[in-house]
């Protein structure tokens, strides 16, 4: 494997325009320092290096994607092209877009010849897709571009994702294990690894301006899919990485109590237990969907750095968006993230818990994991496990209640095997008749137009409900998972040849809808879970 190291570093700046966040319990958090002598260097994020040009540029809709500005490349110094700006902008006739694409070329995509063959079988389009997916060890858009150089090579989603995503690769392994397609796992794995090295945790994404929040922490997972491939030797490859992924994850716990509640992803409960939430260290409007952003916050017609972390946390969730996170159940604009306590999160964490107990070389440290990982246990139980709907679901640490919005959030305790038979069954139950529909498993149970929201189905929550009654032999429900879900993939596939990021599964002759952009088509995690449901007896 190559060794690179390279710097990946930004600065985290304010807009002047944003006002002092009034809430105390989650002061700003500082970007993270160097990690190593040889990221000495900070990159910095599109919106800090073109401040009024690039808010004009989103603000305008000169490309109708926000994503797609932040993602091209500069032909110019930032410092060159900020000056040629202030230069032209006020001239008669100036044309922001002829300006935008003078200095910025297009977001890169590699040249692949791709077109969908309809003759392939869709396990066929599948493996000729690998190839196209994968991006190039080092690969780099210049010194001002937004993407951050990974060592080793990597894959992508597809379509508008043209990088690496943290919890989306997770998917994707399971695909390329099946594909015996090694080498790129332990590629992958390494790259996470690299990042949690230089970064001090992993990015959302391989990008500039996703550096301030991680996303739903399956680096364990990652390492225990090596491990099936490699040996246990891997988990202690990989073990300092694992013990700085949950160092990150629970920085600030030391500082949470009866007065401070909540500090970073860290939430002190009424009994002393810590359990977690989403939590952006930015409190600006994402830098991809700078307009998005903008509009929900004038919406909320609330504190601006507060709606803009809340937004932010959403998308560190990996939700972005759903209902779950908005007070008023309907609206964006009454989004408050950082206030839920959410299973998924805390059912991973306690995973990375429990791996670290049982894989650690020194038993005082398996001892100390053990105890944390069975008293988020406890707490998950006690705060997140509601007796009355039968079912795993979000708490507003806030009010102190539960959110009552039902989601397929609830399965993550059965797909990491945290919780008991008894609650797993009534699980199982709730997902029968609730959220099983003729294509798969609803997201949520109400159509809110947010695309992680019902009708549409998702394939990490397809293979997570699947394979997590599966973990309590609840099989029967779960075959209907498995085989509803991939012929809704294949008609799919027979209709158009792709394999897409999500779909309807209450109306199979319908496409997924909702969102920030159009369904993408290519596509990791669905090829990945659809391969991998594929191997199963």
């Amino acid at each position: 494997m190559k060794n690179l190291l390279l710097p990946v570093l930004l600065l985290v700046g304010l807009f002047s325009a944003c006002r002092q966040d009034p809430a105390p319990e989650t002061p700003p958090v500082p970007a993270p320092a160097p990690t190593s002598e040889t990221a000495a260097k900070y990159r910095q994020a599109p919106d800090e290096l073109f401040g009024d040009l690039f808010r004009r540029i989103q603000m305008e809709r000169v490309f109708a994607d926000g994503k797609t500005f932040v993602d091209m490349v500069p032909k110019a110094s930032a410092t060159e092209i900020m000056n040629a700006f202030a230069a032209e902008k006020n001239k008669p006739g100036f044309n922001l877009k002829a300006f935008t694409e003078k200095y910025f070329a297009p977001p890169m995509q590699p040249a692949s010849g791709w077109a969908s063959d309809g003759t392939r079988s869709i396990t066929e389009h599948i493996t000729a897709l690998w190839p196209i997916l994968t991006r190039k060890a080092g690969a780099d858009e210049g010194a001002a571009g937004s993407l951050l150089p990974l060592p080793n090579d990597y894959v992508v989603p597809g379509g508008r994702f043209r990088e690496v995503y943290y919890w989306d690769s997770y998917f994707t392994l399971l695909g390329l294990q099946t594909a015996g397609k090694g080498e790129l796992v332990r590629d992958m794995v390494e790259n996470f690894a690299y990042l949690i090295k230089e970064v001090g945790h992993i990015p959302n994404g391989n990008r500039t301006y996703y550096l301030t929040r991680s996303q739903p922490p399956f680096f364990a997972l990652m390492v225990e899919v090596l491990a099936e491939m490699e040996g246990k030797k891997v988990y202690q490859e990989f073990m300092p990485q694992l013990l700085a992924e949950h160092e990150f994850w629970m920085n600030g716990k030391d500082e949470v109590g009866p007065n401070t509640i909540a500090k970073n992803h860290v939430v002190w409960m009424p009994n002393g237990a810590l359990l977690n939430r989403y939590y952006d260290a930015g409190d600006r409007p994402r830098a991809e969907s700078y307009r998005e952003d903008v509009m929900a916050i004038r919406e909320s017609g609330r504190d601006s750095q507060t709606v803009a972390r809340h937004l932010r946390s959403g998308a560190e969730s990996g939700w972005d968006y759903s209902a779950r996170w908005f007070a008023d159940g309907k609206n964006i604009s009454s989004i408050v993230t950082t206030d839920i306590v959410p299973p998924d999160l805390n059912s991973l964490l306690w995973k990375l818990e429990r791996i670290i107990s049982i894989e650690h070389s020194e038993m005082e440290v398996q001892k100390r994991f053990m105890a944390t990982a069975n008293a988020r246990a406890v707490a998950m139980d006690k705060y997140l496990y509601d007796e009355e709907a039968g079912f795993y679901q979000d708490r507003n640490w806030t009010t102190g209640e539960f959110t009552d919005f039902l989601t397929l959030a609830g399965v993550y305790p059965l797909f990491v095997g945290l919780t008991d038979k008894r609650r797993a069954a009534s699980v199982g139950d709730v997902i029968a008749e609730k959220f099983l529909a003729p294509g798969g498993v609803r997201t949520s149970l109400v159509d809110t137009d947010q695309q992680w929201d019902a009708p549409n189905g998702w394939p990490p929550l397809q293979w997570m409900t699947y394979q997590g009654l599966k973990n309590y032999n609840e099989n029967s429900v779960a075959a209907q998972i498995r085989k509803r879900w991939m012929e809704n993939n294949e008609r799919v596939y027979a209709n158009v040849n792709k394999m897409v990021e999500k779909y309807n599964v209450e109306d199979i002759t319908l496409e997924a809808g909702g969102g920030e952009y159009p369904v993408q088509d290519g596509f990791g995690w669905s090829n990945g879970v659809y391969l991998r449901m594929a191997a199963e007896n």
